[in-house]
């Protein structure tokens, strides 16, 4: 290899961060720059990424359509625990979503095992 191919090599490779986070927000003085402030660790956290896979699996049972009860029941505890991680967070957006989504979702499932309403 020539001294060229080498320098490109150089500029090619992937230096580690070595800055942490905080210090580079505080470098750029930003306005723009939002550090995350969602919980990580506490009980919210565990129980929104336990909903996050509910949600995923009843979706995936909706797109088998062959079983229906799975996809209702895995979005009905995956939205109840979305619902709770709005309460506590105290963020409306999440909180009335997945209210009226566990409302149908309950519609939906008495609808399955006792009929229509």
């Amino acid at each position: 290899m020539n001294g060229k191919n080498l320098q490109i090599i150089k500029k090619m490779t992937i230096e580690p961060i070595k800055e942490k986070l905080d210090d580079k927000i505080k470098r750029l003085n930003s306005s723009r720059v939002i550090k995350k402030v969602t919980p990580k660790g506490d009980l919210s956290w565990y129980v929104k990424w336990v909903s996050v896979f509910l949600i995923l699996f009843a979706t995936v049972a909706r797109s088998a359509g062959t079983i229906p009860q799975y996809d209702m029941w895995f979005g009905l505890f995956g939205t109840l625990g979305w619902a709770w991680v709005g309460y506590l967070w105290h963020d409306r957006a999440l909180l009335v979503l997945n209210s009226i989504l566990v409302t149908l979702l309950i519609i939906g499932l008495v609808n399955y095992y006792f009929g229509a309403l």
